[in-house]
């Protein structure tokens, strides 16, 4: 089977969606799956406004359609409501080609924290986007519950994985921070609600690994805290083995991989009682979710290294590629009446 996977998220944008997607592209080969992605990396691109770092695809439609049938694919999933997402579902509609999406992040929120445009606005257009598909995946029971309220429908769940050979307990590490160390991993903007972290009174130091167009403004307001940039791979995975518990302020993400990467690490995990940590904590004993984050990370000092990193093994990128394939095949055979006139009008 051939997939074309269409992203406007690509490296090297460092993000949850794009290494979720670079997971995806090393998995599926495995299960025998040819996984052909088309992605800004291919087109002329311009700078997203208020995140540079987002690279906008400025290819024309023609363009994305000549590539689309070149590349003849079984089908073709949308992991993006981008300008290459938007332009692949006209193409998929056009020819009467199944497809699958996904959804990934809360851009209503997002761009309502930055714009004054009502999020019911931005949530039609990408219930008009998600519903001309066969499937719309999502990561999570809550935020499945959540898009179906919102009239999304053909949900798919589709969860995450972690590296634990590489997100792992390190003991041997000598510590440089005064501790207990609390860490946040992540974009530093103001979609991510860093400052609810930064503001608290908590004992050690607060560390912030990771970079983003709020990064300056936090760093003079805060000088307490650490901020040490963005890192990867193994630097990253030594970062959150020298901490003591993970801090995750967001009330937007829609999972948090940080979630398990802290946890494969032997990190307990302090956060709000949202979509992504209510999904991945829950009541597992490896954290503690409440509306007083203070109180929560305090409290999930008490907690085993031992019990994160062995709950954190069940997610392997294998079982979630699976699970991406298994969601394609439901789509790909089935017949969804639904789906096919959402997208005859779309």
């Amino acid at each position: 089977m051939r997939i074309a996977l269409v992203s406007d998220a690509w490296a090297p944008q460092v993000n949850g969606v794009v290494r979720t997607l670079e997971r995806l592209c090393e998995e599926l080969p495995k299960l025998g799956v040819e996984v052909v992605p088309l992605t800004p990396a291919d087109y002329r691109t311009v700078p997203c406004p208020t995140y540079p770092e987002i690279a906008l695809s400025l290819a024309r439609p023609a363009t994305i359609a000549r590539r689309l049938d070149a590349i003849a694919p079984d089908h073709v999933h949308i992991a993006t409501e981008g300008p290459l997402g938007f332009l692949a579902r006209r193409w998929a509609i056009r020819n009467h080609h199944r497809f699958t999406t996904s959804f990934h992040t809360r851009f209503p929120e997002y761009l309502a924290a930055r714009f004054p445009v009502p999020e019911a606005l931005t949530y039609a257009v990408l219930r008009r986007f998600h519903n001309a598909a066969a499937g719309c995946m999502v990561s999570t029971a809550s935020f499945e519950a959540e898009l179906a309220e919102r009239g999304f429908g053909n949900l798919m769940r589709w969860s995450r994985g972690v590296d634990i050979e590489l997100f792992r307990p390190r003991p041997e590490l000598q510590r440089t921070l005064k501790g207990p160390v609390f860490l946040y991993v992540g974009r530093v903007s103001v979609e991510k609600n860093i400052e609810a972290f930064l503001a608290l009174d908590l004992p050690g130091t607060k560390l912030v690994v990771g970079d983003g167009p709020a990064r300056a403004e936090l760093e003079a307001r805060y000088p307490d805290a650490v901020f040490a940039g963005a890192h990867a791979g193994e630097d990253l995975a030594r970062l959150y083995a020298a901490a003591d518990v993970f801090v995750f302020p967001s009330l937007t993400d829609t999972f948090g991989i940080v979630l398990l990467e802290a946890l494969a690490s032997g990190l307990p995990v302090a956060a709000y009682p949202v979509t992504g940590p209510i999904d991945v904590i829950d009541d597992t004993g490896t954290g503690v979710l409440g509306a007083d984050l203070r109180t929560a990370a305090l409290g999930a000092l008490d907690i085993s290294g031992a019990r994160c990193r062995e709950y954190a093994t069940g997610f392997t990128w294998g079982h979630s590629a699976r699970m991406f394939l298994d969601n394609v095949m439901r789509a790909h055979n089935g017949h969804d009446a639904e789906g096919e006139r959402a997208g005859e009008t779309g």
